[in-house]
């Protein structure tokens, strides 16, 4: 399955503002640069996730991702690279299947969002991931949009379902059923795809009444409905950086011409560095 997000911060906020968002002159974070021929994308790794900052920094550091695509990109979402098969790949070639062979176990952290410019990690969805672990090397930078209060309660009911979705993937009784789902899913059996889909949605609706109401923070409600973000992506993928200077980039990137499989037209090559 395809390394991707359930299909949306940077402002940089004055020092010390908000808890993730630090002087750099009283900062140990490490900071890496993205280089693309649409400009430059400065991003500070956080600490609070050692595991993913530690993975990044050592594939930076052998120059794992210099020349692989941003390979998918979706105006007011997001845009995602880091595939190895991206690297040469010829023109209308379907990406974001590429990895590492290994993951990374969540680190997931209420004070990390997913604002608008953050840096986070793809994976490959919870039937077949339901630990929720990331991909060892393919990562997506927000764009987002601004959402309204509305709707973000009704992503609030979205988060909670998908927490009750993950709970009946992950009870090892339904292991057989989540393993003929996928297959006939390969197969194409659309019919058999249905029908063990209805099962699913039924075991989740009565998962439903065991899992707490999922509540975003004040924090993350400012933060949402003013520069914006991707809420509801939030407590599922592992956020664990922000873009610091680039956002315009970032912004250029996402409205780039793209074929049918979100890949952009023009191939948008990178080549990472750490500088900090």
């Amino acid at each position: 399955m395809k390394k991707f997000l359930l299909s949306y911060y940077l402002v940089v906020f004055a020092c010390c503002l908000l808890p993730t968002a630090h002087c750099l002159s009283q900062d140990s974070s490490r900071i890496v640069l993205i280089e693309t021929s649409y400009g430059n994308i400065k991003i500070k790794l956080y600490n609070e996730t050692p595991l993913h900052r530690d993975n990044f920094l050592k594939l930076v550091q052998k120059h794992f991702y210099d020349s692989l695509l941003f390979h998918r990109v979706i105006n007011t979402f997001m845009i995602q690279g880091g595939d190895p098969d991206s690297k040469n790949a010829p023109a209308g070639k379907t990406l974001g299947e590429g990895d590492v062979g290994y993951t990374i176990p969540a680190e997931f952290n209420p004070r990390l969002f997913h604002k608008r410019g953050v840096l986070a990690a793809a994976r490959d969805g919870d039937e077949i991931n339901p630990e929720q672990a990331s991909s060892g090397c393919q990562f997506y930078i927000t764009q987002g949009k601004v959402f309204n209060d509305s709707l973000l309660n009704l992503i609030e009911k979205r988060i909670t379902s998908m927490k009750a979705y993950n709970n009946v993937a992950r009870n090892k009784d339904n292991k057989i059923l989540f393993e003929k789902f996928i297959d006939f899913q390969k197969q194409g059996i659309a019919d058999s795809v249905f029908a063990i889909k209805k099962i699913i949605d039924r075991l989740t609706l009565s998962e439903l009444a065991n899992v707490p109401p999922y509540k975003f923070s004040a924090e993350q409600r400012k933060a949402y409905t003013t520069v914006g973000g991707t809420p509801h992506l939030d407590g599922s993928y592992t956020v664990f950086g922000e873009v610091i200077e680039g956002m315009g980039v970032v912004d250029k990137i996402a409205l780039s011409p793209r074929d049918g499989a979100d890949r952009p037209m023009e191939n948008i090559m990178m080549k990472i560095t750490v500088v900090k």
